[in-house]
C-alpha cells in the first residue's frame, strides 16, 4: 500500500514511526512550510519534516493546498491513501479523492465530541474525566466523516494537556496501524452531527485567569493550556505564568486577594480558592511558587 502522510507536529510523528515500523510504503510526507523561532527567527522545519528526512522519506511543504502544483502533484501520485494527522489545513474535495482509498484522520477526541483544531486542550479546559483518539474517513467537513475505530482513555484530576499529548500521539498511532490493518473488515460509523461539540484553535488571550471563575474551572484551565499558551495572570502590572496549582480548601475572600503566603501562595477565587505550586516570574524561570513570597515579596490582600 502506497501511503502519503500527510501531518505537521510532534503529535503526528509517532503515527507516521509507526506507518514505517508496520512496513507500509510512506511515499511522501507533506507538512506546512518551515516556520521562524526563537529570538533569531530562525526558520526551522517541523517535527514530521525532520523525521522524514531522517527516514529518507521525501517531502512536501506547499503554501498552498487548495490549488495550484500540490494538487496536480497528488492527483497523479498514484497514491492508495493518505494519512492525515495534525496537518493543520482545510483539505479540498479534489485532494480527499485522489488517493484511491481516500484520507483517514487521526483525531484526538472521541469524535463527535470535540471537532477542530484544539481537542486536548479544551477537553482538559472543560474538565472532562475521559477522552480518547478516533480514525475517520475524511468527507469536506470539519471532522465530520465517519469514525473507523476509536480507542478511549481516562483523564487523570490533575493532568495536563502535555501529559495527554503524549499519551493520545502513542495511542493515535497504534490505532491508525490497527485501522490499516483490518480497513477491509472495518464498518464506518455515522456520527451523530447533533452531539458534536467545538475545540477552536487557542490563542494566547485563552490563558489570563479569571479569578471570578470557580475553583474548579480555574483549575482546569491552568492544566488545559500546559505548556501552551500558559496560564497568567496580572502580576504588578507583568505578566506571571502559573504552571500548577491545586484546589485549596478552608479559604473563601474576594477574587483575586491573595489570602496566604504560608509556605505556598493562596488566591481566592469566585468559590473558594486556588494554591499556586508553580509559576515563573517575569524574566525569570520556572519555579516553585515559594520565589513569589520570598523573591517578589508577596503579601497577604495583595490582590492579582
Amino acid at each position: 500500500m502506497k501511503i502519503i502522510f500527510m501531518g505537521t507536529p510532534d503529535f503526528a510523528v509517532p503515527t507516521l514511526n509507526a506507518i514505517v515500523a508496520a512496513g507500509y510504503d510512506v511515499i511522501c510526507v507533506v507538512a506546512q512550510p518551515d516556520k521562524p523561532k526563537g529570538r533569531g527567527k530562525k526558520l526551522v522545519a517541523p517535527p514530521t519534516i525532520q523525521r522524514a528526512r531522517e527516514l529518507g522519506i521525501p517531502t512536501r511543504q506547499p503554501r498552498a493546498v487548495r490549488r495550484g502544483p500540490f494538487v496536480e502533484w497528488i492527483t497523479s501520485a498514484d497514491a492508495d491513501l493518505a494519512v492525515v494527522v495534525a496537518y493543520g489545513r482545510i483539505l479540498v474535495p479534489q485532494v480527499l479523492q485522489a488517493p484511491r482509498l481516500g484520507c483517514i484522520n487521526v483525531h484526538a477526541s472521541l469524535l463527535p465530541k470535540y471537532r477542530g483544531a484544539a481537542p486536548i486542550h479544551w477537553a482538559v479546559i472543560n474538565g472532562e474525566s475521559q477522552t480518547g483518539v478516533c480514525t475517520m474517513q475524511m468527507d469536506e467537513g470539519m471532522d465530520t466523516g465517519d469514525v473507523l475505530l476509536e480507542k478511549q482513555l481516562a483523564i487523570g484530576a490533575e493532568q495536563t494537556t502535555g501529559e495527554l499529548w503524549e499519551k493520545l500521539a502513542n495511542m493515535g498511532a497504534e490505532l491508525l496501524v490497527k485501522t490499516l490493518q483490518n480497513l477491509s473488515t472495518i464498518t464506518p460509523r455515522p456520527q451523530d452531527h447533533g452531539l458534536a461539540s467545538y475545540a477552536p484553535l487557542l490563542e494566547k488571550s485563552h490563558g489570563q485567569i479569571d479569578w471570578n471563575d470557580t475553583t474548579r474551572d480555574v483549575h482546569n484551565k491552568i492544566r488545559g493550556v500546559n505548556p501552551w499558551p500558559g496560564a497568567w495572570v496580572h502580576f504588578r502590572e507583568q505578566k506571571l505564568k502559573i504552571w500548577k496549582a491545586e484546589p485549596a480548601i478552608g479559604y473563601a475572600g474576594a477574587p483575586g486577594t491573595v489570602l496566604s503566603t504560608k509556605k505556598t501562595p493562596v488566591i481566592a477565587t469566585k468559590d473558594g480558592a486556588i494554591r499556586l505550586l508553580e509559576i515563573q516570574l517575569p524574566g525569570k524561570k520556572r519555579g516553585p511558587s515559594i520565589n513569589l513570597i520570598n523573591g517578589a515579596r508577596l503579601t497577604e490582600g495583595e490582590v492579582l
